[in-house]
């Protein structure tokens, strides 16, 4: 079910319960001479958990690919490919025709997105090592894209001008971002999970990332100098306990940063029992709940690339 509207070195280790170790790191994602405000990580627990939010999200960003005009035949530019799950879905919609480079400065997660693109047998996609500042590419691209990146570059508008420059003219943009401020109301009956959602939310604010890209793309495009994009939001809602896994996962992966910050979790009680006391409270709830809002924005490269 969704509601639709027009419109992730050398922290401490943290224990999670059932979900085991729980490391965060911190890679150097920089754009434009400067370290992004990445709180998540590149240990093979962020993978795993990278891979599942993926599954859920996939059906909302094929949707608004699909809205976007990227198919077949086309060449894409996937920005921030962490372990692959954008690149690939991007590789089925443009077909054996069409090309998709994705771009990921940290190395592990690159190992493991060809990893993945070799056992699924997809033929075209390939990765490289880079940050938005020193991308380049003779051949122009019909579409850049990404999903949940901008939120962690210092310079989202310099970044998206930058980028501009890589597409051909009538070519697309289209990113999706996140925004907390949806969801955080509709889970007031659940107080374990608000816990959670708002100390997750505080430490990626803190660590300087954006928790509301999603609503600032309407006007970053524009400060960009493109034009006025299409918006659409997205908020998955269910009752299958998908969202307690997806805010235990993202609390897992952020705990050290949590710790570092000197956030409270007293409130969360044991941590070790913490996903089914989540699921728990969930599935007693009756109610649909919500993961993450997605705004997807989008919009083609004017005649004169931005400047």
């Amino acid at each position: 079910m969704t509601i639709g509207a027009g419109l992730a070195d050398g922290l401490p280790v943290g224990l999670c319960s059932n979900a085991g170790i729980c490391v965060i790191s911190r890679p150097n994602m920089s754009t434009s001479g400067s370290t992004s405000h990445y709180a998540l990580g590149s240990t093979d627990a962020e993978h795993e958990r990278l891979i599942r939010q993926a599954a859920l999200l996939a059906p909302l960003t094929e949707r608004f690919f699909r809205e976007a005009y990227i198919g077949p035949g086309q060449r894409i530019l996937d920005l921030g490919s962490g372990v692959g799950d954008v690149a690939m879905l991007a590789a089925r919609l443009v077909g054996p025709s069409g090309e998709v480079v994705g771009v990921e400065r940290d190395t592990r997660s690159i190992t493991r997105a060809r990893a993945r693109v070799a056992e699924a047998g997809t033929h075209n996609v390939t990765f490289t090592q880079s940050d938005v500042s020193q991308l380049s590419d003779d051949k122009p691209f019909d579409a850049v894209v990404g999903r949940f990146i901008l939120q962690f570059l210092p310079d989202a508008v310099a970044a998206l001008r930058s980028l501009s420059h890589l597409v051909r003219p009538g070519g697309i943009m289209a990113f999706q971002e996140p925004s907390w401020i949806p969801i955080l109301p509709l889970c007031a009956d659940l107080p374990l999970w608000s816990a959670c959602a708002s100390l997750a939310r505080e430490s990626l604010q803190r660590s300087g990332g954006n928790t509301e890209m999603g609503l600032a793309l309407y006007r970053i495009f524009q400060q960009a100098g493109l034009p006025a994009p299409n918006l659409q939001m997205e908020i998955p809602l269910g009752d299958d306990l998908r969202s307690a896994r997806w805010i235990y996962d993202l609390f897992c992966t952020l705990l050290p940063q949590i710790r570092q910050l000197n956030l409270p979790t007293e409130d969360l009680g044991n941590l070790d029992t913490l996903l089914e006391r989540i699921q728990s409270e969930v599935a007693a709830s009756k109610n649909p709940v919500p993961c993450v809002a997605l705004i997807g924005a989008w919009c083609r490269r004017p005649s004169s690339p931005a400047r």
